[in-house]
């Protein structure tokens, strides 16, 4: 259950105890007062600073202590809905907790008892006396409304600068996920910063609202910092992302019966530009990048893993629009993971449902280096767009990685002979060929001297490249990918 409909159908029910999960408390109290007042019941509050107060009326002496608060409404015999705030401090004390399964089981009729909090869950104490109920984040409308009102308060305040936006939609849908005072804080700083509002005033807002958002210790936000062009070759992975970037928030493709883009897998050799994709598409598209590390994912004790998984993956559906990029997704969610009590294939069997059912607005970005690992579940059909193998770089794409790493460190690349270097830097990712720039311009520092195309062989000719070292590994990669993989 996840809407005011729903809790006023369980305060109708005589519910006597109600577990509400919500993070926006003000939100949370108005829904439960009109609910409440619909039905004739009277709302009281406990929190932990005022004790227990009915609306409207001082707080009752002596009871900021949660158990005497508790008797004073086991007392009562008047219906009425008891809100306890911020319940799971209270619930962490044995006496507590007990003191409130006293309380629902002696409740009167009508009496409704409603423990709130962020993200809270139900004890084992009242298996089979609460119900769960969590508030729905605001619609469109509500944010629509709220946009409205925020606008109305800067125009009075004295804002004189013409507001503009072209499209009002992409503002609410850039917005949704956030509760509605993160959200109006969100707008007001867009307006403050230049006075204005328009469409490029939302790449700001959806970086600021997933900096918001990233709190949990799972997911991270990522600093992009490069575009496609960044990318040496690739040429076919890249032009695939482009026609599914233009496709995005497309009245024209929705026209079409176009579906929102889902994601990719990639797999390949290591150190091949894999996550350089990730971070130049967030780049290209204008959304947040947001790294999942499933190694954060694990902990010790019994339902926590697949509850910090299940928390992540639902926050990363409040970030949307977002790129989810899931680095060598192999060592979380892997084919052996009977050695963990079963850890592992929860975790995949809730991580599958989620890629399957996953809302539109979030573009998964999973890279593997040993796809072999992953289980047959996860590369069907599906799950992911496509799947791509990304294999060594090609001649022309050697010579763009060097040229663009040069360029970046401030030389021209018209000072050295690539064509020299790129036949002999055959084999090389482009890991490697970034090591070798950094390296040759170590080298010609140390000597005193500005960097030359001897310095770059002499790296080059230093280093034993991953498809030489690994060879067998290499060879065995790009055999799994014939036929299974569309070429990057």
């Amino acid at each position: 259950m996840d809407s005011t409909g729903d809790l006023g159908v369980l305060l109708a029910s005589q519910y006597p105890l109600i577990i509400a999960s919500a993070r926006d408390e003000r939100r949370l109290m108005a829904a439960i007062r009109q609910e409440a007042a619909g039905r004739g019941l009277p709302v009281w509050t406990w929190t932990a600073a005022r004790g227990l107060a009915r609306d409207e009326y001082p707080s009752q002496y002596g009871t900021q202590d949660p158990r005497q608060a508790l008797s004073f409404i086991t007392d009562l015999s008047d219906a009425g809905v008891f809100v306890l705030a911020d319940a799971h401090h209270a619930l962490a004390d044995p006496v507590t907790l007990r003191t409130v399964k006293d309380c629902v089981l002696h409740a009167e009729t009508g009496q409704t008892l409603v423990l709130t909090g962020p993200d809270l869950t139900v004890p084992a104490e009242l298996d089979g006396l609460a119900v769960p109920w969590e508030l729905q984040q605001p619609d469109d409308d509500e944010l629509a409304a709220m946009v409205n009102r925020t606008m109305a308060d800067l125009a009075r305040g004295g804002l004189t600068t013409p507001l503009h936006l072209d499209d009002e939609r992409a503002l609410i849908e850039t917005l949704r996920g956030l509760p509605l005072p993160d959200a109006a804080r969100l707008l007001r700083r867009a307006v403050l910063a230049d006075g204005s509002l328009g469409k490029e005033d939302l790449p700001g807002i959806r970086m600021a609202k997933a900096e918001l958002l990233a709190t949990d210790g799972v997911l991270e936000l990522v600093d992009a910092g490069v575009a496609l062009e960044d990318v040496g070759g690739l040429d076919g992975l890249k032009d695939w992302l482009r026609v599914r970037g233009r496709a995005i928030g497309s009245p024209e493709a929705a026209a079409m019966g176009i579906d929102p883009p889902r994601g990719v897998l990639l797999t390949g050799i290591p150190g091949c530009g894999k996550s350089m994709i990730a971070r130049a598409l967030a780049t290209t598209w204008g959304i947040p990048l947001v790294l999942l590390d499933p190694s954060r994912v694990y902990r010790k004790y019994v339902g926590e893993s697949e509850q910090r998984l299940d928390s992540a993956l639902q926050t990363a559906a409040a970030m949307a629009p977002v790129v989810l990029w899931i680095d060598e997704i192999e060592k979380g969610f892997s084919a052996a993971g009977d050695g963990d009590g079963g850890v592992s294939t929860r975790l995949l069997g809730s991580f599958l449902r989620w890629l399957q059912d996953r809302p539109d607005g979030i573009f998964v970005v999973a890279t593997a280096n040993n796809v072999s690992s992953l289980p047959p579940e996860l590369l069907r059909k599906g799950r992911f767009d496509e799947i791509f193998f990304v294999d060594l770089p090609e001649p022309e794409a050697r010579r763009g990685i060097i040229a663009h790493h040069l360029t970046k460190r401030g030389h021209d690349p018209a000072g050295f002979d690539l064509e020299r270097v790129t036949d002999l830097s055959m084999g090389y990712s482009g890991a490697e060929l970034e090591a070798a720039v950094v390296g040759a311009l170590y080298r010609a520092f140390g000597a005193g001297l500005p960097p030359s195309t001897d310095d770059l062989i002499a790296e080059i000719k230093g280093t034993v490249p991953l498809s030489v070292a690994r060879f067998e590994d290499v060879e065995a990669l790009r055999a799994w990918a014939a036929g299974r993989a569309v070429p990057a």
